[in-house]
């Protein structure tokens, strides 16, 4: 029987464990999606104890928790620190499968060098020695200890980025570098949307009465960001895009309507959504950035509880919309032009791992290395059987040689032992290819698709 996580966790051939070993384990990280705030990080944060670290933002863990019948007052409620992590170990061994009990027992080992199983039984010891070593880190240590070379954070097109500014000053070794994410732009039947708009024409000093003037300021924020370090941007796509775009008189009649303070139907909605990512993605084209499309999410699911908790609570789910033939006409516009920027494409449902790994394949044009690119798996794809489905569809269409791996995507500066879990399945699905003699046993060849996986395609891709 093999023992519980060891140092071979996950690789379960010699060629598996000698490339994590000596190629994957000690390379350091480049983490393009992250939602780690920037004021946190400019103020060195330091955490109470091991509760506030693992359950002060962690959907995730309240998520499980909730299933596995623990009371809401222990997840966001009013309970004690203390009790909430008590609550959070009893249940956590019922847990089996799930990403969560491998990712906190990997944080506990790597972050706090303790390894106790986590359960009833030893969560006070757990909390004693954790949080006294807690009691010596604060956000830079988790950052440092990760070897995390680049974290981007999300950020809308109004920030002002000036805590960029001063972590850019520090003596912090992790460059923290902005990502461009308009939702507030794209979601035009918002209810503060038109607010928004006054607010970035402020900031962009644009009069924005037009959608081409909206353009106009999007595009000023792009130059700003870019001064900064942005060269990513990150769009949340939930609905489905149109096959046919809007001309530019419908999209303007659209934007006059919603500064109206009438709302859009679902077909306007899409419309917009379809137009300015048209208009915008042209943009990122001229500045070289990278598109990144996150598809189909179902947010806010339970009306009762983002009335009482808000949004990013624990209550999203997987869509089943059909997102293909509007994402081809969008690309495919913006390809006729010359004006398809480097894109990647995140999908949340499973059953389009097909549908974009072979999608990629249309935009190709020798310019980039992988250009267009299946993105990693990602938030409920992101488990053992997700990352590898995700590699071997990778593989299967396209050149997974290219492929710019993964991102922790996550609030949570103790999430960065994902990134070895990660590189654990890269190598174990190397190593099985080796085992079944469909790739030679090739160390050289071998080792350089690992250290491009884990580390150098996306510091070349994204031109960080």
């Amino acid at each position: 029987m093999t023992a519980f996580m060891d140092q071979d966790f996950l690789l379960t051939t010699d060629v598996a464990r000698k490339l994590y070993h000596e190629v994957a384990a000690d390379l350091p990280v480049i983490d393009y999606h992250s939602h780690l705030q920037q004021g946190e990080i400019a103020a060195r944060k330091t955490f109470r104890n091991i509760a506030e670290l693992w359950l002060g933002g962690d959907h995730y863990k309240w998520r499980l928790m909730r299933t596995a019948g623990v009371s809401e007052d222990y997840c966001t409620g009013k309970r004690s620190d203390k009790e909430k992590f008590l609550a959070f170990c009893k249940v956590l061994p019922l847990a089996i499968g799930n990403p969560i009990y491998h990712w906190s027992h990997l944080e506990l080992r790597r972050i706090f060098g303790i390894d106790l199983v986590i359960n009833e039984k030893n969560a006070e010891a757990i909390w004693e020695q954790a949080n006294a070593k807690l009691a010596t880190m604060d956000i830079w240590t988790f950052l440092e200890q990760a070897k995390v070379e680049i974290a981007c954070t999300t950020d809308d097109p109004a920030d002002d980025l000036l805590q960029h500014g001063e972590i850019a000053k520090s003596a912090l070794k992790t460059r923290v570098l902005p990502a461009y994410r308009p939702d507030k732009a794209m979601r035009i039947n918002n209810l503060g949307y038109v607010d928004y708009v006054a607010h970035l024409a402020q900031v962009a000093d644009v009069r924005i009465d037009s959608f081409a003037t909206l353009i106009a300021a999007l595009t000023k924020r792009v130059d700003y960001f870019h001064a900064r370090g942005g060269r990513i941007s990150d769009h949340a796509i939930d609905i489905a895009l149109p096959t046919v775009a809007a001309t530019p008189e419908q999209l303007e009649g659209m934007f006059a309507k919603r500064m109206r303070g009438d709302l859009l139907d679902d077909l306007e909605q899409a419309q917009y959504l379809r137009g300015l990512l048209e208009a915008i993605g042209a943009v990122y084209a001229q500045y070289d950035w990278t598109m990144c499309f996150h598809i189909g999410a179902m947010r806010n699911n339970n009306a009762r509880m983002l009335a009482t908790l808000g949004p990013d609570t624990g209550f999203d789910s997987i869509s089943d919309m059909t997102t293909s033939n509007g994402l081809v006409a969008l690309l495919s516009a913006l390809d006729a032009h010359d004006q398809l920027p480097k894109t990647m494409l995140f999908n949340l449902n499973p059953a389009m791992n097909e549908v974009l790994s072979t999608m990629v394949g249309n935009f190709q044009d020798g310019s980039v290395a992988g250009k267009v690119q299946f993105g990693p798996a990602w938030w409920f794809n992101d488990h053992k059987l997700g990352n590898l489905n995700q590699l071997i569809a990778f593989g299967n269409h396209s050149v997974l040689g290219v492929f710019v791996g993964m991102v922790t995507d996550s609030r949570s500066f103790a999430s960065y032992p994902r990134h070895d879990y990660f590189r654990r399945l890269v190598c174990r699905q190397l190593g099985e290819w080796v085992a079944a003699g469909e790739y030679p046993d090739d160390f050289d060849a071998l080792a350089t698709i690992v250290r491009g996986i884990c580390y150098d395609n996306a510091k070349n891709y994204f031109k960080l």
